[in-house]
């Protein structure tokens, strides 16, 4: 599943594209997902001019100037996928035709990927958001004897970190993502929230240099532990693997459980 980092550049990468272009038509092929009907849809966007694409969480929200909002959830297979004039592509959902000749599909095999109308406006700061600082953390870790993990991937908690990168941010703050989140001492939550910052702006650097015009899919090809084919870490630690919440979670024992 895209992460927060893979998101923020796919957004950027269709704004780069497609603004200012005027969506000609949207068609939905399967509408079971879509919060209105697809007649509503179409005559909420069709001649609307797209003024940017951002990331919400882990949504994708293309805004148009009429005050209308695409939002996208990928889900765990969903993709976006460009043609011209036609769509060759399997396992659409909707498809944009935009005035520039560029088609923008979404298809997943499974179904499962969400467009929305004019989503809400959520009150969970994403994990970007100013208001997820030091003070944040050492309030949301002190009301919970949860793993940290299961903090951090919680989405009614803090939106936009997902399994993988999880792993990422644990391992470079040298924390378990198994301690318990109330038993952490400030100084490794200083680490944590600093780590937290650097691992997400440096994937958004690497994703942009190893693929710079990607709109779907994960690029991985730089962690540090979260690496399933992999036994050792570029430093030579042992990665170890175990079920958190039934997600293949992957560590060393360089971190430091907190119980």
């Amino acid at each position: 599943m895209p992460e927060l980092p893979d998101l923020q550049v796919f957004s950027q990468n269709l704004t780069k594209v497609l603004e200012g272009c005027t969506l000609l038509k949207i068609v939905v092929i399967q509408a079971k997902k879509l919060n209105v009907s697809a007649d509503e849809l179409s005559k909420a966007l069709n001649g609307a001019k797209l003024k940017d694409v951002i990331r919400e969480g882990k949504t994708l929200q293309f805004r148009f100037d009429n005050n209308s909002t695409l939002g996208i959830h990928l889900m765990l297979h969903g993709q976006l996928k460009w043609f011209e004039l036609e769509n060759p592509h399997k396992f659409t959902i909707l498809e944009m035709h935009f005035e520039n000749g560029k088609g923008l599909a979404l298809t997943d095999f499974q179904k499962a990927a969400t467009p929305t109308l004019n989503p809400g406006k959520s009150n969970i700061p994403d994990a970007l958001d100013e208001e997820v600082n030091l003070k944040f953390w050492k309030e949301k870790f002190a009301k919970s004897r949860k793993p940290v993990k299961a903090i951090l991937t919680d989405q009614k908690i803090v939106r936009g970190i997902g399994n993988a990168y999880a792993d990422e941010i644990f391992y470079h703050a040298k924390i378990s993502p198994f301690s318990a989140a109330n038993k952490i001492p400030d100084k490794a939550i200083k680490m944590f929230n600093t780590s937290l910052k650097k691992v997400l702006e440096h994937a958004e650097k690497e994703i942009h240099k190893l693929q710079p015009d990607i709109i779907s899919g994960e690029v991985r090809d730089f962690f540090s532990v979260h690496l399933p084919k992999e036994d050792k870490t570029a430093k030579g630690e042992t990665i170890r693997q175990k079920d958190l919440a039934s997600r293949k979670t992957y560590f060393t024992d360089m971190q430091e459980v907190y119980n």
